[in-house]
């Protein structure tokens, strides 16, 4: 697998992520399902427990289960801001071995791999956490879509179990997205950089098409994800790279 291909698999995931929500009507039973008694049930009686704090506010709850997830997850995330940077430093080097071994792509392969060993580099490092939060992403998903709760509950101007009518949590969904990618733009390639448009149409479709609990997560995780990103990727003002 090349390393162009390894930079690609973080989106890859994302589209299983929006791969697996397909709306989810069944009613979540513990008794028949290992993946409801160890995931989704869990997950839905937390939004239960902290709805009844909220004073009834589904929407306060999902807020709430959102920043503890990706406060979770941050561990992760922070690994893979660190192989990304530790990447990123390589790249002269890396430039070095391609001029060299242009017209010999194996050996190239060879010198990559053998520099990457040398500096203690796994380029799969910045991927896995990625996919390793797919399935709680996927869960709270479920646990969201899935509680009958929810769905009968209002937020706002939204009834939470049906599409946002006047489609402000679509727009909000999308352009939240843009402003996230925006904010990570310096750790992408052009390749990547053409993908900034893309998504945020696509999320933009997709919440349209489902009840407004589910874009509500997604604005609530892109704005979490957005300072977050701010704080990891942002440039001193003198320019130079954040160490």
């Amino acid at each position: 697998m090349t390393r162009r291909s390894l930079q690609y698999i973080p989106f890859f995931a994302v589209f299983l992520l929006l791969a697996g929500c397909s709306p989810a009507n069944a009613p979540i039973d513990p008794s028949k399902s290992m993946w409801d008694r160890f995931a989704v049930g869990p997950l839905a009686n937390t939004l239960d427990w902290f709805a009844d704090l909220m004073w009834g506010s589904y929407g306060l709850s999902i807020l709430v289960v959102t920043i503890i997830i990706r406060l979770i997850i941050l561990p992760l995330t922070l690994k893979q801001y660190r192989s990304s940077k530790r990447m990123q430093d390589l790249q002269p080097e890396m430039k070095k071995i391609k001029d060299k071994y242009k017209d010999d792509p194996k050996k190239q392969q060879e010198e990559t791999m053998k520099l990457f060993q040398k500096e203690g580099v796994n380029p799969l490092a910045g991927c896995l956490p990625v996919l390793v939060q797919m399935p709680i992403l996927i869960a709270l998903y479920n646990a969201i879509m899935r509680n009958t709760e929810i769905g009968t509950h209002s937020f706002l101007w939204m009834q939470l179990g049906t599409k946002d009518p006047y489609y402000i949590l679509p727009l909000l969904a999308a352009l939240t997205t843009y402003l996230q990618q925006k904010v990570m733009s310096s750790q992408m390639n052009p390749q990547m950089q053409s993908l900034m448009f893309i998504f945020p149409i696509l999320i933009f479709v997709m919440a349209m098409n489902f009840a407004s609990a589910l874009p509500l997560y997604w604005v609530y995780s892109n704005i979490f994800t957005i300072v977050q990103s701010y704080f990891l990727y942002r440039q001193p003002k003198d320019g130079s790279v954040k160490k």
